[in-house]
C-alpha cells in the first residue's frame, strides 16, 4: 500500500501564535505531501514498495538519493507532527525525564544542547533527541537525514525532532531561527515524546 499523510491531531491555527496556520498548512499539505507523493513514486515497482517506512531508512544506502530525501522528508514529518501539541510545553517526567537528567545532567542543561545544534545546523536539516540503543544523545542532521538511516552520523531511535528548513518557520519568522527554536518548546507533547522513548527503551 502506498503511503499517506497521516492525519493530524491538531488543526492548522492549532499551534499559534508559536507556528502559524498559514506554514501549518503548507508545511503539511505541500512540503510533507510533495515527500509523501515522491516516495511513492520512487519506490514504485520496486522490491521495496510493500516494506515500512523504517526498514527502508535502515538501508538508505542501498538505494536512490530520491528514495532518502523522500523516505527522510515522509517519515521525519510524521514524527514533527506527532511530537507537538497546542497543550505542549513545559517539561517531561517520569522515566524520559531520569534519561534525560542521567545522560544530560539536567533539563535545562539538555534544552541548551538540543536548542544549539538545531540553531547551528549550516542550511537546512533538522535537530534530534535520539536512543542509540545505550544512551540519549543530541545531534543535528542535514536535508532529510535522520538517525535510523545507516548512512547517519549518529544512529539509533528518534523521539524528538526539530525542522529547522526555512519552510519551516520563514513566514512567521523570516531570518530568526534562534526565535522559532525557542518558541518551538512551547509545543512539544512530552507525552509523546515519553511514549517514543518507552517503545525505544523497551521500559
Amino acid at each position: 500500500m502506498a503511503f499517506q499523510l497521516p492525519k493530524l491531531k491538531y488543526d492548522y491555527k492549532a499551534l499559534e501564535p508559536y507556528i502559524d496556520e498559514m506554514t501549518m498548512d503548507i508545511h503539511y499539505n505541500k512540503h510533507h505531501g510533495a515527500y509523501t507523493n515522491n516516495l511513492n513514486n520512487a519506490i514504485a515497482g520496486t522490491s521495496i514498495e510493500a516494506l515500512p517506512i523504517e526498514e527502508i531508512l535502515r538501508e538508505v544506502s542501498k538505494h536512490s538519493p530520491a528514495i532518502r530525501n523522500n523516505g527522510g522528508g515522509f517519515f521525519n514529518h510524521n514524527l514533527f507532527w506527532e511530537i507537538m501539541s497546542p497543550n505542549g510545553g513545559g517539561k517531561p517526567n517520569g522515566e524520559l525525564l531520569k534519561g534525560i537528567e542521567k545522560f544530560f545532567g539536567s533539563f535545562d542543561e539538555f534544552k541548551e544542547k538540543f536548542s544549539n545544534a538545531a540553531a547551528t545546523r549550516f542550511g537546512s536539516g533538522w535537530a534530534w533527541l535520539v536512543w542509540t540503543g545505550k544512551d540519549l544523545q543530541v545531534f543535528s542532521s542535514p536535508n532529510q537525514d535522520n538517525p535510523l538511516m545507516d548512512v547517519s552520523e549518529v544512529k539509533g531511535t528518534p523521539i524528538l525532532g526539530l525542522d529547522v528548513w526555512e519552510h519551516a518557520y520563514y513566514l512567521k519568522y523570516q531570518n530568526r531561527r534562534p526565535e522559532y527554536i525557542q518558541n518551538f518548546w512551547n509545543v512539544i507533547d512530552w507525552k509523546a515524546v515519553e511514549e517514543k522513548y518507552l517503545v525505544a527503551t523497551g521500559k
